[in-house]
């Protein structure tokens, strides 16, 4: 008899999502429930950005892709070599629209 594995998970990967979107800036913010990810992509001598997709989830598995994300980045740092930050400018600052937050 076949001995199923329960740890797997199948993951369906539709035709117009495989092909993602370019982002050149994340903005990340959260709530003590929740943490909000925009993926935009700002266009050189444009004025403003498009946010191209977001992703909400719990802090929890927030955690789990910065922790995924680290141990990605140092494979392929030792596969390709160190990735340089260059001199990136600070980032202006943001109006989406909506009122400040304080804590």
């Amino acid at each position: 008899m076949e001995k199923k594995n329960e740890n797997q998970v199948n993951i369906e990967l539709s035709e117009d999502i495989s092909v993602g979107v370019y982002t050149n800036l994340a903005i990340i913010t959260h709530s003590p429930s929740e943490f909000v990810c925009d993926f935009i992509q700002m266009m050189p001598g444009m004025p403003k950005g498009k946010v191209r997709s977001r992703v909400i989830m719990t802090p929890q598995n927030a955690k789990r892709l910065m922790n995924a994300m680290r141990e990605n980045i140092q494979k392929f740092e030792q596969t390709f070599g160190v990735i340089e930050n260059g001199d990136v400018p600070p980032m202006p600052p943001m109006n989406f629209g909506t009122p400040t937050t304080e804590a």
